[in-house]
């Protein structure tokens, strides 16, 4: 593994991988012992969308391997002003041990990881989003002890959370359900790529897809750059909530994950985000523990 650019260039080993190593970090932590791997090494932080849980845990994980992170918004850079990204990238490798970029666009994380020659990391895209499913699929597992025999239900947007659980879901061992309405559908090349599982379902039935689930995620109906949208989800998405009803059609002792930050009682009711917010927000740290494994795999 050079790069984390996306979920579909993890084999099920190097995801298993990283997430052992994620286990250990955070067993480390919890116990007070140092673990300096990344001493010396410096991460550059671009930033062309804003965060907190990326800005924070990133920059906490690289302090806590005993490196240093620099955020750099697109307003520090001249990337922002026109600069090419290759430029950018064969720039700031000169500099760096690693960098770490959210923005837009999936082919400005490829371009950084052609042109560059230091390891690239995805902290989300339109497309994508690794580091979040990571920490989903840690969380998974430290909740239910394993992924073989599980069933995960995604029920909202097919964005970069779908497109990103789907292919992570399916490696790591579980069954996958997808309720997406209509023109709201996960990337063609993340269907293609479930065409080979016949534990795969796509439909526009959340109640069908959340039948015997044993884990339930949804994300906002209107993400970050799609605020101009958002009355217009909310006719398209209406019914694509986790509610009780979709709590009764999954498995008695579902648990319930969610990215955040969440909009209460539209993609999910206060009532169910409050009765499995001890998950949710242990998904939340373990961002920090499954991005510092995967610093530590590329950088050190």
């Amino acid at each position: 593994m050079k790069h984390l650019l996306k979920m579909l260039d993890l084999s099920k080993e190097e995801i298993i991988d990283i997430l052992n190593l994620a286990d250990q970090l955070k067993y480390e932590l919890k116990h007070s012992i140092p673990h300096p791997h990344l001493k010396g090494r410096s991460l550059g932080m671009i930033f062309q969308k804003a965060s907190t849980r990326t800005r924070v845990s990133f920059e906490t994980g690289m302090y806590q391997l005993g490196g240093h992170a620099l955020f750099l918004s697109a307003s520090d850079l001249q990337i922002g002003r026109g600069e090419p990204v290759q430029d950018t990238a064969r720039v700031l490798s000169r500099y760096l041990d690693g960098i770490m970029i959210r923005t837009y666009k999936q082919e400005e994380v490829e371009n950084l990881a052609e042109y560059g020659s230091i390891p690239v990391i995805n902290g989300l895209t339109d497309f994508s989003h690794p580091c979040q499913v990571l920490a989903d699929l840690m969380t998974i597992r430290e909740f239910k002890g394993q992924f073989d025999d599980l069933k995960m239900c995604f029920i909202g947007d097919g964005n970069n959370m779908a497109n990103s659980l789907i292919v992570g879901c399916l490696k790591a061992g579980m069954a996958v359900s997808a309720a997406c309405p209509e023109g709201y559908r996960p990337a063609p090349e993340v269907l293609e790529f479930a065409k080979d599982y016949d534990c795969f379902e796509l439909t526009d039935s959340p109640i069908k897809a959340a039948e015997n689930a044993d884990v339930l995620i949804t994300d906002v109906w209107a993400s970050m750059g799609q605020e101009g949208e958002a009355e217009k989800r909310k006719l398209a998405f209406k019914g694509y909530q986790i509610n009780d009803e979709i709590m009764a059609a999954a498995k008695s002792d579902a648990m319930v994950q969610h990215c955040l930050p969440a909009h209460r009682e539209e993609e999910i009711t206060e009532k169910v985000f409050e009765a499995h917010a001890n998950e949710i927000f242990e998904e939340a740290e373990n961002r920090l523990h499954a991005q510092k494994a995967v610093m530590v795999k590329l950088m050190a």
